[in-house]
């Protein structure tokens, strides 16, 4: 249980309308302080999105960082620690993607998928956890975004995919290994949403896809990360939860 005013870090917090963004917002409104990283972002995000989440009653710190540094994990801990307090729940939401299929997937393309998507979230994912267990804390909420790669194919993003696949497979055997810590590890797939990245022909051609009659927002994941990320969540672990209202592959 949670004695104190939790502090979450949410990677991938670049755009009013994204989905880190989104999360942020929705963890802020259970009275969680923030501490989200950005990347390529607007002059004046950091101080406008901070202000935002800061006239919601919490503590708000942001950081710009290329997490795919080999150092990106941790300097993220020890920034949120200093400037904050330590972290009881991580989102791993960063993630990079680049359209390649088996004719132009390459070293270089494999190599930048990885460095973002598996090795700064793996690390981040277990720097995270030894502070918790350093520190005697036995309470804890990992979440990391995936897609929908495990329930069907994803054609022309094959870096991409194998390195989502790569994270949902991290998340269930980690989760085993933090359970005795009090520590929960969970992935999302939110499904196609309509961040940052949608046309007008895209949400044309997806919107027949989604049995519920629209297509997912942001605010849609964000619900589902509030709930795994609460005490209400505790008995839940080592899933890969497919949220996307319905969506029909294929």
């Amino acid at each position: 249980m949670v004695t104190y005013k939790p502090v979450a870090i949410v990677t991938g917090a670049s755009h009013p309308n994204d989905i880190g963004a989104a999360i942020c917002r929705k963890l802020a409104s259970q009275g969680v302080d923030i501490f989200f990283t950005y990347f390529k972002a607007d002059a004046h995000w950091k101080e406008q999105f901070v202000n935002e989440l800061e006239s919601m009653g919490v503590r708000c710190r942001g950081k710009e960082i290329d997490l795919s540094k080999p150092d990106a994990a941790k300097e993220v801990m020890v920034d949120a620690i200093d400037t904050l307090d330590i972290p009881t729940i991580l989102i791993n939401n960063a993630a990079h993607t680049i359209n390649s299929d088996f004719m132009d997937l390459d070293v270089k393309t494999l190599d930048a998928h990885y460095a973002v998507n598996v090795r700064t979230t793996c690390l981040l994912s277990v720097e995270f956890a030894r502070t918790l267990q350093t520190h005697g804390l036995k309470w804890g909420r990992i979440i990391s975004l995936t897609s929908g790669q495990d329930i069907g194919p994803m054609p022309g993003n094959l870096a991409y995919v194998a390195s989502k696949g790569a994270l949902s497979a991290f998340t269930v055997s980690l989760s085993a290994e933090l359970a005795p810590l009090g520590i929960t590890v969970n992935a999302v797939n939110p499904g196609p949403t309509d961040s940052t990245w949608m046309t007008d022909e895209i949400r044309n051609h997806l919107l027949p896809k989604f049995l519920m009659g629209r297509i997912g927002t942001p605010e849609d994941c964000a619900r589902m990360i509030g709930f795994l990320a609460s005490e209400e969540a505790e008995w839940i672990t080592g899933q890969v939860i497919h949220s996307e209202g319905g969506f029909l592959r294929g």
